[in-house]
């Protein structure tokens, strides 16, 4: 499995010299993972790369969403994101979806109302587009913090966290127009101490009283009847081999669950960076935990939703994948929180950065929100009892 040994990509037709003391970008578009955060958001530094109706701050599309999320999340400019999203902007998220602008302001503050200590690292930026047809971002971040004030997670106790976010953006002439956000909330509630049961139980009793039965409509996509699954994945979203080759294991793995492949692909010192802030190492681990989401649903179908890739300045090339695990909670696994089977269908939106280099993974960081999935079979459970008292009471 070849890589992308090549330069980080440069700007096409921008004349601008970048400033001289550049480093460590010499020139090209930003890479975080060698550069101290004021690296990252520099004064004064020309475009290197098309950047039409974009503010004249942002020098590339890294910069751009470095900069403005560390403004909103850090700075608490909350304010900017009348200027940085569209009034009709679609933010995914694992509990929900949120269909406009002001209510992704209200979300926003109430969130930094609940951990106003939190701070957000830039872990990596993997990219596509440009600033004619609309850019696409996938940004990893690292955050910190305590709970320090009375919010959502209930009275404040003082307890810190660490917890991995991504943010996947649609981007055109400065504005988001389109974002998928999964935090890892179980990582968050577990360090805090809360009750986990009892936390997604409020969580699933509020929205059944809003008249939700689940948090969302789909079936699972196996074939039915004795077929087995494709030979071959779906490319189409793929740009190039690399990513081509990506989604091939992928659907291997996950929906013809041959995990040997895990043993060809992956190097025999790759890094599981997981949920839950699991760090751990070799193809074993990688092995246990795909094998121990699968467990959990055994039947469930992995349908990736975008791939694009950037090559490091590490070497090697990384690649980001957004996809969906949808399928019935019918076996055990590493999603030890929602217990025995239910048989209740489940539906789970998760980010993967894989760095490739020398033709084999070396490292993988996966995030998704056990808790989402908690709150989906109590939600069910609950929707079962009313539907079974309502049938009593008729």
């Amino acid at each position: 499995m070849g890589t992308q040994e090549v330069s980080t990509p440069k700007a096409k037709d921008v004349k601008s010299a970048p400033r001289v003391n550049d480093a460590p970008h010499n020139g090209n578009v930003m890479q975080v993972e060698r550069a101290d955060f004021t690296d990252l958001v520099p004064e004064g530094r020309a475009p290197v790369q098309g950047m039409e109706g974009f503010d004249p701050c942002y020098s590339d599309i890294v910069d751009y969403i470095v900069r403005c999320t560390h403004k909103i999340w850090d700075e608490r400019d909350v304010g900017l994101i009348y200027s940085h999203y569209t009034h009709n902007i679609v933010l995914y998220l694992p509990m929900g979806t949120i269909y406009n602008r002001e209510d992704v302001v209200r979300d926003t503050i109430q969130r930094l109302v609940s951990l106003p200590e939190r701070r957000g690292m830039a872990t990596h930026v993997i990219w596509n587009g440009d600033d004619k047809d609309g850019y696409y971002t996938s940004h990893l971040v690292t955050g910190s913090g305590r709970y320090t004030q009375n919010g959502h997670y209930g009275p404040a106790n003082g307890r810190s966290f660490v917890s991995r976010t991504v943010a996947d953006c649609m981007i055109h002439r400065n504005k988001i127009y389109r974002e998928w956000v999964v935090s890892d909330q179980m990582a968050v509630v577990r360090q805090l101490g809360l009750d986990v049961d009892a936390y997604a139980g409020k969580i699933a009793e509020t929205k059944l009283s809003q008249g939700l039965t689940q948090l969302d409509i789909g079936e699972v996509g196996l074939l039915q009847g004795q077929y087995p699954p494709a030979e071959k994945a779906d490319l189409d979203i793929a740009n190039t081999d690399l990513e081509r080759e990506t989604l091939q294991f992928l659907h291997d793995i996950f929906n013809r669950k041959m995990f040997g492949r895990i043993r060809e692909v992956y190097a025999p010192t790759a890094m599981y960076h997981g949920p839950l802030m699991k760090e751990l190492y070799g193809t074993a681990s990688v092995s246990h935990q795909t094998l121990g989401l699968v467990g959990s649903m055994p039947d469930a179908v992995y349908a990736p939703q975008h791939i694009c890739s950037t090559p490091c300045v590490e070497g090697g090339t990384k690649v980001a994948v957004r996809w969906i695990l949808e399928g019935h909670h019918l076996g055990y696994g590493i999603l030890e929180s929602l217990g025995a089977p239910t048989g209740k269908h489940l539906r789970l939106m998760g980010m993967s950065h894989y760095h490739y280099k020398d033709g084999k993974i070396v490292d993988e960081w996966t995030v998704y929100d056990e808790l989402s999935l908690l709150v989906q079979v109590k939600l069910a459970q609950l929707a079962d009892k009313a539907s079974a008292v309502g049938a009593a009471e008729a």
